[in-house]
C-alpha cells in the first residue's frame, strides 16, 4: 500500500491535482454554499456557459483562454447583477439570453480560427489531472481572497443569502457585496474549468452544498460539510480516473451523486425507523 502511494504521488501532475483538490474544496465550500442558499444555480449556469464566449475570442486572437474566460465571465456576472438590482429585465430572461449569447460567440470564434482547436475540448469536459502549477497558484489566490472576504463580511453575506430584503433594512452594503460575490462566483467558475469542464462545472458547486443542506440548515456547517464532501469526492474521482484511465470530471461528479443518493437513503431509513419506534 505504501509503495503504491509512493508511486502514485511520484508524478508531478498527481501532486498538482491533489493541491487543486484541496483549494477547490475550499472555494466550492464557500461559493457553492452561497449559490445554493441564495438560489443562484441558474445564474451560475449562465455565467459558466457565457465563459465559452471569452474562451473562443481569446483563442481567435492567440491569447490565454483562461484570461478571455475570466474577462467575459466577470463582465457577464456584473451585468447580471446590475440587471437583477435594477429590475430592467427578468432574471431568468437575462440569464437565458446571456447563456445562449456566450455559447454562440464562442462557437463563432472557434470556427473562425484557422486550424483545429483540440485544447478547447479540455474546457468543455475538463480533467483535473491536466492542471498546471499556474492553475494551482490561481486557485490558491482565489481561495485566499474568498476566505478573506467571507471572514470580513460573514454576517452581511449570511443576511443576503437568506433574506436580501431584510439585509437592506440592516444597512448592509448590498450592492458592494452583491457585485463582489458575483466577481468571485465568475472567477471560481473559470478557475475550476480545468477540473470538470463547462458541461459539468455547475454540479461541482451545487451537489456538495445540497448534500450538506440535507444534514444541516446552519450556513456555517453547510460551508464546512460541503468543503469536506468536495474534497472527498474530488480525491476519490482522481484515484478512480487515474486507475481506470477515464475523464476525471465525470468520476468526480458521479462520486458526488453517489454520496448524495447514499445520504438521502440513510435519511429515509432513519425516518422509517423513527416512525416504527413511535
Amino acid at each position: 500500500m505504501l509503495e503504491y502511494l509512493s508511486q502514485f504521488f511520484h508524478y508531478s501532475f498527481i501532486q498538482n491535482a491533489f493541491f487543486a483538490a484541496v483549494l477547490l474544496s475550499v472555494i466550492t465550500g464557500f461559493i457553492g454554499s452561497y449559490i445554493v442558499v441564495r438560489r443562484l444555480v441558474f445564474l451560475s449556469g449562465g455565467i459558466t456557459h457565457a465563459s465559452f464566449g471569452g474562451i473562443g475570442i481569446a483563442w481567435y486572437f492567440g491569447l490565454n483562454p483562461i484570461l478571455g474566460a475570466s474577462v467575459f465571465s466577470v463582465l457577464s456576472a456584473l451585468g447580471l447583477e446590475y440587471l437583477s438590482q435594477g429590475r430592467t429585465l427578468r432574471d431568468d430572461s437575462a440569464i437565458g439570453m446571456l447563456w445562449s449569447f456566450g455559447m454562440a460567440v464562442g462557437i463563432l470564434f472557434v470556427f473562425l480560427t484557422p486550424g483545429y482547436a483540440p485544447n478547447l475540448m479540455s474546457f468543455l469536459f475538463g480533467s483535473i489531472l491536466t492542471i498546471s502549477k499556474t492553475d494551482v497558484l490561481l486557485l490558491l489566490i482565489l481561495a485566499l481572497l474568498t476566505l478573506l472576504f467571507f471572514s470580513v463580511f460573514y454576517h452581511p453575506i449570511l443576511f443576503m443569502a437568506f433574506d436580501i430584503d431584510f439585509a437592506k433594512t440592516q444597512n448592509v452594503p448590498v450592492k458592494f457585496i452583491g457585485y463582489t460575490l458575483s466577481v468571485l462566483i465568475a472567477l471560481s467558475i473559470v478557475f475550476a474549468l480545468r477540473a470538470v469542464g463547462i458541461i459539468l462545472i455547475i454540479s461541482l458547486f451545487t451537489i456538495p452544498a445540497n448534500i450538506a443542506n440535507t444534514v444541516t440548515y446552519r450556513f456555517k456547517w453547510i460551508v464546512i460539510l460541503s468543503s469536506l464532501i468536495s474534497l472527498i469526492s474530488i480525491v476519490t474521482g482522481i484515484v478512480i480516473s487515474y486507475n481506470l484511465n477515464v475523464p476525471s470530471g465525470a468520476t468526480i461528479i458521479i462520486t458526488m451523486m453517489v454520496i448524495y443518493l447514499a445520504t438521502k437513503l440513510v435519511q429515509q431509513l432513519r425516518h422509517r425507523m423513527f416512525r416504527l419506534r413511535v
